[in-house]
């Protein structure tokens, strides 16, 4: 029987991340797997961050989103029945960080796909650089996720985790939970908080075999009515003393919609300028590797309104904005 992941996590959290060094951990252990990237959206990224791990021990498929949730729901069976005809030590599922948790169980429970998977992990993938309040469809996600995970593993920590923040973050997690009814309270045993150059092999042995917890909970949104959406803006070069500025507008301007996060990477002098940023601060540092994008993060975006903030400072005549 094939063994089924799920790695779940709010837009911008780090599941893509995590899934590269899971993914890499099995196939080094000489597992043949499969990664699906089940993305509700019309446009997937993600993929191609996920291209140097495919190879003879590892395939890549990929959702086509764009559609309404039963024509998801199908292409999302009729993709499981073909990786589950082949026969793949393990099956890893990446969904957007819109996602129905009904739907991944659902599926599985029908045949013949009851007959060839078994669940492994589901894994909630929570940034340690979370907001305190998201928008009541965000915490919506959140509790979702959490009431159904094996374990909750905090992205973006720098060295050993601070004891005061992975409280904080669990205290949130369990006011999402309480807030879609959910009886689940998670506690400092459901949760991993490790600086992710610091994971081993028992930490990932550890996630392959987390299994799931079948909580129930009040069902407060579909993904049909989820506002909030990831925007991509590419070929980008700005000089640097313009970035901070550039990114406090956006986030000033509410016609830009209601932004969580801006991040990516720009063009430097010796390389590339890393960006990560909230409302509350900008983070910036110079990196050897990257790639010219800007990702946005947020509720009602307005990718037309971020270009008339983008266009005016960027030379790179490439540009294009998803």
């Amino acid at each position: 029987m094939t063994k089924i992941d799920l790695i779940t996590g709010i837009l911008g959290s780090g599941k893509t991340t995590f899934l590269l060094k899971y993914a890499r951990n099995c196939i080094d252990r000489g597992e043949n797997i499969a990664i699906l990237e089940n993305d509700f959206g019309a446009v997937n990224i993600d993929m191609l961050m996920l291209q140097e791990l495919k190879g003879e021990r590892c395939r890549l498929e990929m959702i086509a989103g764009g559609c309404d949730a039963d024509c998801h729901r199908r292409r999302f069976k009729t993709q499981l029945i073909s990786l589950g005809m082949q026969h793949f030590d393990r099956v890893i599922v990446e969904p957007s960080g819109i996602f129905d948790m009904d739907e991944f169980f659902d599926i599985l429970h029908d045949s013949p796909l009851d007959k060839w998977f078994g669940i492994g992990s589901v894994l909630t993938i929570v940034d340690s650089e979370m907001e305190e309040h998201l928008s009541p469809q965000m915490e919506y996600l959140l509790g979702s996720e959490a009431a159904c995970c094996g374990k909750i593993v905090i992205s973006k920590l720098r060295g050993e985790a601070d004891s005061e923040l992975v409280q904080s973050i669990l205290d949130h997690v369990n006011r999402a939970l309480e807030d879609i009814r959910c009886d689940r309270r998670l506690t400092l045993r459901d949760v991993v908080a490790k600086d992710w150059e610091s994971l081993d092999d028992e930490d990932y042995r550890l996630f392959g075999s987390a299994g799931y917890r079948g909580s129930s909970y009040v069902k407060k949104f579909s993904p049909e009515d989820i506002e909030s959406s990831v925007h991509y803006f590419m070929h980008i070069a700005i000089p640097r003393e313009c970035v901070e500025q550039l990114i406090a507008d956006i986030f000033a301007d509410e016609s830009c919609g209601r932004i969580f996060r801006i991040k990516g990477a720009l063009p430097a002098e010796n390389g590339w300028l890393k960006i990560n940023a909230t409302r509350e601060k900008t983070e910036t540092a110079e990196v050897s590797e990257g790639q010219p994008v800007l990702i946005v993060i947020g509720d009602n975006v307005s990718r037309e309104r971020i270009d008339e903030y983008l266009k005016p400072l960027n030379t790179d005549s490439e540009y294009v904005s998803i």
